[in-house]
């Protein structure tokens, strides 16, 4: 693997997952689906820049430079930017944010300090507090299966708008990083199939080359450099 990744979890209400890494060279890695959006701090070749990154429906291979540091600020599903549409951002059309300086940068005409992997959690409060990340409460309920009141197409919309991506859309990606995780794990795919409700080891075969790229065997022998992986959070 020739990117190395450290993550922690937060205790943030708005932030799922905090996350730093490097490139030992250049090449090419797996950037998996995913639901969340994510703030990505870049420090390359001397210039340091903030990223806004939608959430990713499909597997896509991605280059990676050599020697280069990243900070990522993966949000809880149901935030989002009232400035950007998570839709819009969808599918790798990220958006890269004036950079000021080597330390700051701008933000709805305002300066900001570039966040790093301890102040994280600082950080996103400020966001809060201007408006600037907002969060509909409804959202991760619903995705976890803890139903509201309000009807299923309303359900549908809030989910759309807040993510950028369908709630069946959400549930399978959550469901096969959870499986990803699973087998690199070292947990046999009849188990992990079995386990997660696909209907057998075809569906889960389809599922990873749709949102990972890569079939259950070769994620079992750790096969490929992945994007972010960490062990799901207990449902």
């Amino acid at each position: 693997m020739f990117i190395r990744f450290e993550d922690r979890q937060s205790d943030s209400p708005v932030i799922e997952r905090v996350w730093r890494s490097h490139s030992e060279r250049a090449g090419e890695f797996h950037s998996m689906a995913t639901p969340n959006w994510v703030m990505v701090v870049t420090h390359l070749r001397g210039q340091t820049f903030l990223t806004v990154r939608g959430p990713e429906s499909r597997a896509s291979i991605a280059e990676c430079p050599g020697d280069g540091q990243w900070i990522g600020i993966h949000f809880r599903l149901g935030t989002f930017m009232p400035l950007m549409s998570n839709q819009a951002l969808r599918d790798r059309n990220d958006a890269t944010l004036p950079c000021l300086s080597g330390r700051t940068f701008l933000l709805d005409g305002s300066a900001w300090e570039y966040p790093d992997f301890d102040n994280a959690e600082v950080f996103a409060e400020r966001l809060v507090r201007k408006g600037l990340v907002a969060m509909d409460r409804h959202v991760e309920d619903v995705l976890r299966g803890r139903e509201g009141e309000v009807s299923l197409r309303t359900q549908q919309r809030q989910i759309l708008r807040a993510t950028g991506i369908t709630r069946i859309t959400a549930q399978q990606i959550s469901r096969v990083r959870r499986a990803t995780w699973m087998l690199r794990s070292g947990i046999p795919a009849l188990d992990v199939a079995h386990g997660l409700a696909y209907y057998d080891q075809a569906h889960l075969n389809r599922s990873l080359r749709r949102f990972v790229g890569l079939t259950p065997a070769q994620v079992a022998r750790g096969e490929g450099q992945l994007s972010l992986l960490y062990k799901p959070d207990a449902e």
